[in-house]
């Protein structure tokens, strides 16, 4: 099933390549976690004063269950900068998926240790 996703540009010219590159990631993104419902990218470029100034790119996705996933990325290169989004994209729906499995590590709940001086004060106030 093909995932509605939208992409925003601010501050540049809409790209077909870019829509290229987006619609892969988000292929990508299927193969981990395939319950995503909608896809939003928000592509910025800031207005540039000066050169290097980098793309910046958001990733909002909703999947049932959560309120959504949302990830940052920034980078001079506007492929760079989506890939960086997407990759933290990822992460989040793996851990997402191995929390819904069960398979997510748990931490133990640690002992209690007492010292001398509690034990003592413990085994005071129960005495009558």
């Amino acid at each position: 099933m093909q995932t509605p996703f939208e992409i925003t540009f601010r501050g540049m010219a809409r790209s077909t390549f870019v829509d290229a590159a987006t619609a892969a990631w988000l292929d990508r993104l299927r193969r981990v976690f395939d319950r995503i419902e909608h896809c939003h990218v928000w592509i910025d470029l800031p207005h540039r004063h000066r050169r290097g100034l980098p793309f910046q790119v958001k990733v909002v996705l909703a999947v049932p269950g959560t309120d959504g996933v949302v990830v940052h990325g920034q980078n001079t290169d506007v492929y760079l900068a989506l890939g960086e989004a997407f990759l933290a994209a990822r992460r989040q729906l793996s851990h997402l998926a191995r929390a819904r499995r069960g398979a997510a590590k748990r931490h133990a709940t640690a002992p209690i240790r007492w010292s001398a001086a509690d034990r003592a004060a413990a085994g005071s106030e129960r005495a009558p």
